[in-house]
């Protein structure tokens, strides 16, 4: 990757000191062991297998293959996973859709519902601007909105409840009320329906996962038709997850799926999908952090602490051979303690690589993404996304 391109394509950022050094070492051998940490680093390798087996299971299994971009908010990996057969990406917030836009993306599924004129307006933008933009609603009101801000026809789909209670309509008989009002706007076309079970994704055991999901297919199939005696075309039915994909596929409900976390995996999936088919992936994403302190006897001080990692879920999980026995814990803002591995010396300045907890909050946190192959930093890349909760 040349230098130059890269400190272009990274704009502003690529004047912070720390960022310069890393791209003063671009693509030498040895780079990947002189990214200033904490920083979040992505076996390049490993996301690109993850990626394919993902795709080759969807398409064994006759699904579109929509992966869910809040894992990532980076447009580079979107576009790579598009490359790679995705038909598209998911956004969970109409900011990331619009970060992810503007760098280019063009396929995007935005998941969460909105509200309000002002938002209706900028779900409006992008169907104009994108070549194929897709949102859900969840609420007549939600159809007026949007039909009243469309430029152009704004692909609508309608989101249903499938047991979470956190948004979609609560039955079949919401569900077609809100076929009938996206029916009356013109400009709005109903694509079909959502139905993610989040809360399903981290059940231990495939077969209690796929319980679940059953049920909550239900649900589901009640909603669309419903939505179908309303006179509503479904020709999406799109859901699920990384934790859920056998029990999908195998339901044959769903025609599109969202898995996120399996192109980077966490500790939490490890700790939830364990042997199971669902959670053949490889760690690609870690949080790089660095020995800052050794003189305590029993623990070192790192300098990844609470603003490296999400704060919910299990802690990070240290990666490094030499470390993998020791047990990471929060030592404040800045700071991670970690035990001290048996019979081994830790010398200040020493490197590991931990598991995130949770890695969809975790890459929140960071403004960049360092991609590595073997030892080598090949590239560096914006997480345009961050912070877009909006």
């Amino acid at each position: 990757m040349n230098r130059d391109a890269v400190r272009d394509r990274l704009g502003p950022l690529a004047a912070r000191p720390h960022v310069a050094f890393a791209l003063a070492h671009l693509g030498e051998p040895g780079s990947a062991d002189l990214i200033p940490t904490p920083a979040a680093v992505l076996d390049l390798d490993a996301f690109d297998r993850n990626v394919a087996k993902m795709a080759q299971r969807a398409a064994q299994a006759g699904l579109a293959l929509r992966p869910h971009a809040k894992s990532h908010k980076t447009a580079a990996l979107a576009h790579r996973q598009i490359a790679a057969g995705a038909v598209g990406v998911c956004c969970a917030k109409l900011a990331e859709a619009e970060a992810l836009a503007a760098a280019g993306v063009g396929q995007i599924l935005v998941t969460s519902p909105i509200a309000g004129t002002a938002n209706a307006a900028r779900a409006a933008r992008l169907a104009a601007e994108l070549a194929d933009f897709r949102i859900v609603v969840d609420h007549p009101d939600a159809a007026a909105e949007l039909g009243a801000a469309a430029q152009r026809t704004i692909q609508v789909v309608i989101d249903v409840d499938v047991g979470m209670g956190r948004t979609g309509c609560h039955d079949a008989e919401q569900a077609a009320a809100v076929a009938r009002a996206v029916l009356a706007q013109p400009n709005l076309k109903l694509l079909g329906v959502q139905g993610y079970g989040g809360g399903w994704q981290h059940i231990q055991g495939a077969n209690a996962r796929a319980a679940a999901a059953a049920e909550g297919m239900k649900a589901l199939q009640a909603a669309i038709a419903a939505i179908r005696v309303a006179g509503g075309t479904v020709e999406v039915v799109t859901g699920g997850g990384t934790g859920t994909f056998a029990a999908d596929a195998a339901q044959g409900v769903l025609n599109e799926v969202q898995p996120g976390s399996y192109a980077f995996m966490d500790k939490e999936y490890r700790d939830a999908l364990k042997d199971d088919p669902d959670g053949a992936f490889e760690q690609a994403a870690t949080i790089v952090a660095t020995v800052i302190s050794a003189n305590h006897p029993k623990w070192v001080t790192l300098d990844a602490g609470l603003k490296a990692f999400s704060t919910e879920g299990p802690m990070p999980q240290p990666l490094t051979p030499k470390f993998a026995a020791c047990a990471y814990r929060f030592f404040g803002d800045e700071h991670g303690m970690i035990g001290r591995p048996a019979g081994e010396p830790v010398a200040r300045g020493e490197r590991m690589a931990l598991a995130p907890g949770h890695i969809d909050p975790t890459l929140d946190r960071y403004d960049l993404m360092h991609l590595v192959q073997g030892d080598v930093l090949v590239d560096i890349v914006r997480i345009e996304g961050r912070g877009a909760s909006q």
